[in-house]
Parts: structure tokens; C-alpha cells; sequence
């Protein structure tokens, strides 16, 4: 196996590993008492420097012009405010393993989407996808026995908002580029702007987090959850351009494996022998949607 194959694969596992992360740190975050606009903030400012250092550091421009901000605000919007805004409100009722394994959809959820946008064509194959996720989420929500309390259930619809807005938002890509940016200019300028949006919200909600010495747990769990996903994104993209999308697509696998084992060994959660049959289905459905050619333009979350 060639040297730079090799360095892929590592990268590949990395970005599993640390986007499988988010999630346990999200609910050590949510369970401390903290709330999605106050943590979406802290999470739009730490991209903000981490992404601003990449960026001056290549020498690159921000992006400025009018058509570029539009672009950037709606990426902050439905790239990060509104999903996590469910997804925090979700994670703070759920156990975070299920979390994970709900975040697989997003390239089920995403054909249909495409569908409608005419960026794909109708398959069968990836159908039967969408329908073995679909039973997976099933699997979690009807038996007695799945979720640790009954009344979780009702949290799961929306913990299905974000899956949703990243298939829409990967589309939306796609579909109508990125006004000239790289990624690493749109992920600076959607943190930038949305940290202007979710400022005031954060305190007209009184959910601001005002950081104060020394940081406790919950609050190095914002700044490490931040930081995974600004630097796994970023790698994420260096790699599609490097092994292409069919190879990087597998990270789906790793985030659904690695949400598990983290919430299992950071939050010692315990499943149902009805969730890890879920688990199953919804790595099968994986398996059945992955894109087979590279699509021209690969964005996630």
C-alpha cells in the first residue's frame, strides 16, 4: 500500500474519531445546564479563530462581497444554528450514542433531497437505503425496551431536524456552488457571521455563556466539541480532494462507530439489544447510499 494511502486511511479514522466525539461532549455541555444558543456561539467564535489562523496563514481573503455574505449567512443558518439548535435540545433528553446513530441519515435523507433538486436519478439500490434507515430509527422508537425512558421518544423527531438540515444543506451546495469560495473561506465566513446572529439570541434567550476561571468540565467539553469539528471539517474536505468522495464518504461508518464507543466509554451508556440491531440497519442503509461516483461538489456538516 502506497505511503500517501496510508496517511488517507489515518485522516479518515481521525475524522471519525473526533465528529463521533461531539456528541458525548454535547451532552456533558447540555446536562451541566448550558443551552444550544449559548453553546452555538462559543462553537461559531472557537471555528472562528481556529479557521481565521488556516486562513491567514494560506494568505487567503475573507470573504466580503455581498454575494458572498449571503451565501455565508445561509450555511451558518442552516449549516449550524438551526440544526444544532434541535440537535442541543435533543442531545440534552437523549443518550448520545443515539444521537450518533440518528446523525447516520444525512446521506440517506440526503437522495431525497437531491431527487427533488434533480441532482440525482431514482435508484432502487438507495431507496432500499432510505427505507433500511427509516426502519432503524423505527427500531428505536417503537419497542418498550429501546430507550432507557419512554418519554424519549417524543425527543426523537427532533433529533431528526438535523440530519435533515445537513442533507439539505449538502444539496444546496451542490447545487449552487460556493460563489468561488474553498471551504475552508466558507466555514470562516459562515462562523464570523454566524456569531453575529447567534449573539443576540444567546442573550435575549439568557442562554450567553460568560466564561469564568477556572473552566470546569462542561466548559472544556464546548472548546474540545468546537475544535473537533472545525478541524475534522477541514480535514474532511482536504481529503475529498485528495482520495475523493467515494473513499471519504466512509467516515459516515466511523462517526456512527466512534459516537458509540465515546459515549459508552466517556458516559458509560448501556443500548437494548433493540438499538444495536438499529445500529446494524442503519450501517446496511449506509452501505446502499453511498455515492458511487464523485459528486463535483461534497459538503457535510
Amino acid at each position: 500500500m502506497r505511503r500517501d494511502w496510508l496517511l488517507y486511511i489515518a485522516i479518515l479514522i481521525f475524522c471519525g474519531a473526533a465528529w463521533g466525539i461531539t456528541q458525548p461532549l454535547a451532552k456533558i455541555a447540555v446536562t451541566a445546564g448550558y443551552r444550544h444558543f449559548g453553546i452555538i456561539f462559543w462553537q461559531f467564535a472557537i471555528g472562528a479563530v481556529l479557521l481565521g489562523a488556516i486562513n491567514i496563514a494560506r494568505g487567503r481573503p475573507l470573504p466580503r462581497e455581498g454575494r458572498h455574505l449571503a451565501f455565508c449567512t445561509i450555511i451558518a443558518l442552516i449549516g449550524t444554528l438551526l440544526p444544532n439548535a434541535a440537535s442541543y435540545t435533543a442531545a440534552f433528553h437523549l443518550p448520545s450514542g443515539i444521537m450518533s446513530i440518528v446523525l447516520s441519515l444525512i446521506p440517506m435523507l440526503a437522495f431525497p433531497v437531491a431527487l427533488a433538486l434533480g441532482l440525482d436519478r431514482f435508484s432502487l439500490v438507495r431507496l432500499l437505503g432510505l427505507c433500511l434507515g427509516l426502519c432503524a430509527i423505527l427500531l428505536i422508537a417503537l419497542p418498550e425496551s429501546s430507550l432507557p425512558d419512554r418519554a424519549m421518544v417524543w425527543w426523537l423527531p427532533l433529533a431528526l431536524v438535523a440530519p435533515m438540515f445537513y442533507a439539505i444543506e449538502g444539496n444546496f451546495v451542490a447545487r449552487y456552488g460556493t460563489e468561488g469560495l474553498d471551504a475552508v473561506q466558507v466555514l470562516l465566513g459562515a462562523s464570523l457571521v454566524g456569531m453575529v446572529l447567534a449573539a443576540p439570541l444567546a442573550v435575549m434567550t439568557g442562554q450567553f455563556i460568560i466564561p469564568t476561571a477556572p473552566l470546569g468540565v462542561p466548559e472544556f467539553a464546548i472548546i474540545g466539541s468546537s475544535l473537533a469539528h472545525a478541524i475534522s471539517y477541514t480535514l474532511y474536505v482536504w481529503l475529498v480532494t485528495r482520495a475523493g468522495s467515494v473513499f471519504a464518504a466512509q467516515v459516515s461508518y466511523l462517526v456512527t462507530g466512534f459516537g458509540i464507543f465515546w459515549a459508552k466509554l466517556i458516559l458509560a451508556e448501556t443500548y437494548s439489544p433493540w438499538v444495536w440491531a438499529a445500529v446494524v440497519l442503519m450501517l446496511a442503509g449506509l452501505a446502499l447510499v453511498q455515492p458511487r461516483k464523485p459528486p463535483e461538489v461534497v459538503a457535510l456538516p
